[in-house]
């Protein structure tokens, strides 16, 4: 069939053709937004799941929920190296030009906009030993105030920024939505910073929100920064999809293009990809080129498996083994050896012939490359679906 139809989008963050399975969480963002624009008490939403069960793609859905009810948004992506401050403020500065507009007092804008750049230039003194930061210029054609947001503590600074485009926002009857990727990476310190603030806005009624996604431990993450984020935010994890919904992310774009599927190809499809909607897009889209006419069949499907496997092995798993140092690859064939569930980190231990002591420091290096995650005390589970089966089907 005609490559160029191909409706399938296997791609990072990008948004299916079809996004199903997902009803309930639109539902409850669409709940949070109208409750926060009327001033009514609402947490902050976290997504959390595995890699490739659409995280992005919900968080950007619930960005263009928020833009379409005349919300200001802005959106960063979390690095383990990067402090959040002048992300946040580029993020914000967004929000607020879109806001802009509709103000009718300039002044209030200008006055929030030198907050904001005051913010972004108060980096805290670097440690000894350390390059002190380039100052940075946000693109603000303001002054930077004083004395608001400037103190060069990342939770006092971020607290009074966020009461103040909260503020901002109240004058508008909307609220400000600040959406943040790969939440599990913000270090340590900028996590508590940002729950604190969280919690000023919760206890205020400002109408600015924090929707985070991230991996499955970033709850933990949270907790262990403040007790309180527990009852902080409403937590949503994001997993495979079931039956119907699957069936209705292959179905619904192929019938929009004329094509359909018989029930056995359906069948293969499912047990193929999981429920995973990567793996839902990679094997549909694969399937659909090797099809020569429609309806696809189980034929096309088990042709198309080996190509799709190929694909995902170089661009999916091999990418992110890649990025593993020698030590933390056997590390993750030791987890493999041992099945596709969370394992002990004493039992990876024996498997190796090692001390769980001397293995710290892979295991360590394979939760902040984000490959593992600490399912609960003493457990680890590889964050990406599928990787054990990929790492046994390697070579030694």
């Amino acid at each position: 069939m005609d490559p160029v139809r191909n409706p399938y989008a296997p791609g990072a963050g990008q948004r299916p053709p079809e996004l199903t399975g997902r009803d309930r969480e639109l539902q409850q963002f669409d709940v949070v937004l109208e409750r926060v624009a009327r001033g009514r008490p609402e947490r902050s939403m976290i997504l959390t799941g595995l890699r490739g069960v659409g995280k992005t793609v919900l968080l950007n859905t619930f960005r263009s929920m928020a833009i379409q009810k005349l919300w200001g948004t802005g959106k960063i992506e979390a690095r383990p190296d990067q402090s959040i401050r002048r992300p946040v403020a580029s993020a914000l500065h967004m929000a607020i030009r879109e806001l802009a507009p509709r103000h009718r007092a300039p002044d209030r804008i200008e006055e929030f906009l030198g907050v904001l750049k005051a913010f972004a230039q108060a980096d805290a003194e670097p440690a000894k030993g350390k390059v002190a930061p380039r100052r940075w210029n946000p693109g603000i054609d303001v002054p930077a105030a004083r004395g608001r947001a400037d103190s060069g503590d990342l939770e006092i600074d971020l607290t009074e920024l966020f009461v103040d485009a909260a503020s901002v926002a109240t004058d508008l009857g909307v609220g400000i939505a600040l959406y943040v990727d790969e939440m599990q990476d913000i270090p340590a310190d900028d996590v508590s910073a940002l729950c604190a603030a969280c919690h000023e806005l919760s206890q205020s009624g400002g109408p600015l929100i924090v929707v985070g996604a991230g991996l499955p431990h970033l709850p933990a993450v949270l907790s262990a920064s403040k007790s309180y984020s527990e009852r902080l935010f409403r937590y949503a994890r994001i997993d495979r999809l079931d039956r119907d919904a699957a069936d209705l992310a292959l179905l619904a774009p192929a019938e929009r293009e004329g094509v359909t599927f018989t029930q056995d190809a359906l069948d293969a499809l499912y047990d193929a990809a999981d429920g995973y909607p990567y793996f839902v897009q990679a094997y549909g889209k694969v399937a659909w080129d090797i099809a020569p006419e429609t309806p696809i069949s189980e034929g096309d499907v088990r042709v198309a498996a080996p190509e799709a496997e190929g694909e995902l092995a170089v661009g999916f798993f091999g990418s992110r083994y890649e990025r593993a140092t020698p030590a933390e690859r056997d590390y993750m064939r030791a987890m493999a050896s041992l099945g596709d569930e969370p394992v002990p980190t004493s039992n990876v231990a024996d498997e190796l012939g090692r001390k769980p002591s001397s293995l710290s420091p892979a295991r360590d290096g394979l939760i902040k490359k984000g490959l593992i995650y600490s399912a609960e005390r003493g457990l680890v589970a590889f964050t990406v679906p599928h990787f054990g089966h990929f790492l046994r089907s390697q070579p030694v």
